[in-house]
């Protein structure tokens, strides 16, 4: 399933496809079995995010109660600190469900790009993510896959839990009245559940939670090895050590958030009353609205009356040219709208997506995008201004997959946008790296950082 880390993106002002009353745009991640793509309320003009499933791939899958369990979860769930989901339509064929759309990026690449936070602003996301969480365990909905990569920020640095793909209702609790299925990112998975005899969901994202506080504060996973038996070895013993630059009530709280024993652990309600937690924390205030679940069944059903299914309308296509983006659609893929970080400045430093910008032809950015590819093992798929870079070798997270988007910025002036859909980050990190060395001639580099370093052609460099 693709990830509903919904974080970037135009639309482009000439939708081709709508849905109902929504303009579909650009696609912003895919996965096996759900595309998500950029869309316009046409009647409100507010940017959403719409997660389509197909529905024959579903079923031929099973999938069926998974996905009725994300869009219960995120319909029983209204609060500031959780992605919103705003309806869930059907057409004969497909499944759309509505999200809210976010564009401050995941709270990962801020580590990854700041490093280590300081205590203060760790304190603010983790005060955020336990209210989420809280919340959640409340309606009896435990996440299980509570990590970095699942928490995005909004355009005013809002934390925003996402991802209900493997989140477990109280329905899924077995009459010993623990949960029994192993799930979640290693590094983050409560040595209980690893144990696979039976874990208290919400014990079990409180470890995560843990987990989540010593890499906002470290800036480095408390857990580590390139051997998954050692790996759950360190896990089952807590063995790790908080740097020396924590303050002792952090320590302190990491550590009853990090016990192996879950009977012993702390608990939310002991979370929320320790000093360390309570210094300059508000409580959110929000009105929960009324919600509705029959409609869940009733996407999934196939008799469902025509009236009440939506139908993908095509407009008719343009002449073949890239999307052009508009200033709030440049201004909006840059976080938090600052546009020196449109592009990135270092080549290195590339998330799950990165950009690039070029004065050559869309011909050439194709030509030499593709002639980069090949030789790293990469297969290419070409769909006019859309590249798809499909990586042959099976890597940690299953084979590596690259969408790739030229965009037009101003005449002769691109962006080029290389976003994983599929496979493991640190994987597309050293793939884009490798990547970018054949790039280096198409690279458009501006005057002021021409002059500070040496000169490797007219139209070409890095930004």
């Amino acid at each position: 399933m693709a990830s509903t880390g919904l974080t970037s993106g135009g639309a482009g002002s000439s939708s081709r496809t709508r849905v109902g009353k929504y303009g579909l745009g650009r696609t912003l991640g895919e996965g096996t079995f759900a595309k998500v793509k950029f869309a316009r309320n046409t009647e409100t003009g507010e940017h959403v995010a719409i997660k389509i499933l197909d529905k024959e791939k579903v079923l031929k899958h099973r999938m069926i109660n998974q996905i009725k369990r994300e869009i219960s979860t995120m319909k029983l769930i209204r609060h500031p600190n959780v992605i919103l989901l705003y309806e869930v339509m059907a057409s004969k064929t497909k499944i759309y469900i509505v999200l809210e759309f976010v564009t401050g990026g995941e709270l990962f690449d801020k580590i990854a790009r700041k490093g280590r936070l300081k205590e203060d602003e760790a304190r603010k996301y983790f005060q955020q993510l336990i209210n989420a969480v809280d919340y959640c365990h409340s309606r009896c909905v435990f996440h299980r896959d509570l990590k970095p990569e699942n928490l995005l920020l909004d355009k005013n640095g809002v934390l925003k839990v996402s991802d209900f793909g493997l989140s477990a209702l109280a329905q899924q609790v077995r009459e010993d009245g623990l949960l029994h299925t192993t799930c979640g990112t290693p590094n983050y998975v409560a040595p209980e559940v690893i144990n696979n005899k039976g874990y208290d969901g919400a014990k079990a994202d409180l470890w995560s939670c843990g987990v989540i506080l010593f890499v906002l504060m470290a800036g480095y996973l408390p857990f580590q090895d390139s051997n998954l038996m050692s790996l759950y070895k360190k896990i089952h013993r807590a063995d790790f050590t908080c740097p020396p630059w924590f303050s002792s009530s952090a320590k302190k709280l990491i550590q009853n958030l990090l016990d192996p024993n879950p009977s012993t652990r702390i608990t939310t309600a002991e979370l929320i009353e320790t000093e360390w937690f309570k210094k300059g924390y508000k409580p959110p205030v929000f009105e929960e609205p009324d919600f509705r679940l029959d409609d869940v069944d009733a996407i999934f059903n196939q008799s469902m009356q025509s009236g009440n299914l939506v139908v993908e309308r095509q407009n008719p296509a343009p002449t073949a040219s890239p999307t052009t983006m508009n200033a709030f659609e440049l201004i909006s893929t840059s976080q938090g709208l600052n546009l020196g970080t449109l592009f990135e400045k270092q080549m290195g430093l590339v998330k799950q997506e990165t950009r690039f910008a070029s004065k050559c032809s869309t011909d050439q950015i194709i030509s030499k995008i593709e002639a980069a590819a090949i030789p790293l093992g990469f297969a290419v798929t070409k769909n006019n201004f859309k590249m798809k870079l499909q990586g042959e070798k099976i890597g940690r997270k299953g084979q590596l997959s690259v969408a790739t988007e030229i965009l037009e910025v101003a005449p002769s002036l691109y962006m080029i946008e290389l976003h994983k859909s599929r496979g493991d980050t640190l994987e597309f990190h050293k793939f884009y790296k490798n990547l970018s060395t054949g790039l280096k001639d198409i690279i458009w580099k501006t005057g002021e950082e021409m002059k500070e370093s040496p000169a490797v052609g007219d139209s070409a460099a890095e930004v």
